[in-house]
């Protein structure tokens, strides 16, 4: 039996573990460790306006001077992957200008980079040192 609350490391609390609680759960440790992002450079829940309405960002991944830097946008395993999930990304990336997305449903995960004509398809992760390079 899977348990009602699962942690949450970034908010440092339990929250309930619903099918895209589990999926954020399971993409904040493919970004923590798999990926190479410090946990302290990530945030869960992210507020944010766009057009006057408030919403929440999953998963925000900041650079070192606490700008966003990738933008996740999770949804529950049986929600499909399609253009309206990439366009709700990139409405709330309008608000905080990261320079790469993810979507994910635990199943599948696309990850997008910012070019002159838009976002790009990224045919692999990034690591963490990748996206931020020191110089």
């Amino acid at each position: 039996m899977e348990s009602e609350y699962i942690w949450d490391p970034l908010r440092r609390k339990s929250v309930r573990n619903t099918p895209e609680e589990a999926v954020r759960q399971w993409f904040i440790s493919v970004l923590h460790e798999g990926m190479g992002v410090p946990e302290h450079m990530m945030g869960s829940e992210v507020s944010l306006t766009h057009a006057g309405k408030q919403y929440r960002a999953d998963i925000v991944v900041f650079d070192r001077s606490a700008k966003p830097l990738m933008i996740v946008e999770c949804k529950r395993p049986d929600v499909t992957l399609d253009q309206t999930v990439v366009d709700q990304a990139i409405r709330y990336n309008k608000e905080l200008d990261a320079r790469f997305i993810a979507i994910t449903n635990g199943e599948k995960t696309f990850m997008f980079q910012k070019g002159t004509d838009g976002f790009e398809f990224m045919q692999k992760a990034p690591t963490w040192s990748e996206m931020v390079p020191l110089n």
